[in-house]
């Protein structure tokens, strides 16, 4: 059986049926909530189903913390869902939600509103209410181990120590198989403290470098979303590793 989550303009819709891990099981869905999208028919006159994107950005809410390294996620959804018309106007699971697609595939924007330690107490729940598998939950997040702009996509992956990701694999039963986009942010420099570093806002030359890479992460997550890890995916993390070094 087919069950179908609907609102205005936007359609999610899904088979009910045994799912892994187990936190996917935990939640039946009432069907009195809809999203729809209009979906083409194919040739047989068949009307085609996608599965949903779960795409969430991490970062903690507030005024205070806007514009801060640690929030890029949050910046990243925001550019989502500025590029593809997704109003963000639904608080769902602790989160700030908008419902739109990219092409014809289904989208949940996701902002985490708990702080940044318990971003899993949104992803477990939205997952399970929607019935997203880990392959199409893309976690959006900052990391010092790349440089200050520099992107990299990962079907997959461990928490490096981020605290919100170490959050959103225990509310996803450990696992660790969804991807993720990781937008880099730098080291702290020399002795500097890294909660402060990453509480910190950007210079004038990073944030140039920041706003260029929201762009890129836009169209690197159009590419996933209608294509999937192929090898543009691939060429565009290579491209990345070695846009800031000079030949």
């Amino acid at each position: 059986m087919w069950y179908a989550v609907s609102a205005p303009n936007c359609c999610i819709s899904y088979p009910r049926r045994p799912c892994s891990p187990r936190f996917l099981r935990k939640c039946s869905v009432p069907t009195s909530f809809c999203v729809q999208a209009s979906l083409p028919e194919n040739n047989n006159g068949a009307k085609v189903e996608y599965t949903p994107w779960l795409i969430v950005g991490l970062g903690n809410p507030g005024n205070k913390y806007h514009g801060t390294r640690h929030n890029i996620g949050f910046e990243m959804i925001d550019s989502i869902a500025k590029t593809q018309g997704v109003v963000m106007n639904t608080i769902q699971s602790k989160a700030l939600v908008g419902i739109g697609s990219i092409g014809e595939v289904p989208i949940l924007l996701a902002k985490p509103q708990a702080y940044m330690n318990y971003s899993g107490e949104s992803v477990g729940p939205l997952a399970a209410y929607y019935q997203v598998p880990l392959r199409h939950i893309l976690l959006v997040y900052d990391e010092m181990s790349l440089p200050n702009g520099v992107l990299r996509i990962q079907p997959k992956g461990g928490h490096g120590y981020h605290n919100g990701v170490k959050s959103v694999m225990g509310h996803l039963d450990g696992c660790r198989e969804f991807p993720r986009l990781c937008i880099g942010i730098g080291n702290p420099p020399g002795t500097m403290d890294m909660k402060a570093y990453l509480l910190q806002r950007f210079s004038t030359v990073e944030r140039h470098q920041i706003d260029a890479a929201l762009d890129q992460g836009v169209e690197a997550v159009r590419t996933l979303v209608l294509n999937g890890f192929d090898q543009s995916i691939t060429s565009f993390n290579l491209r990345q590793k070695y846009k800031y070094h000079k030949v």
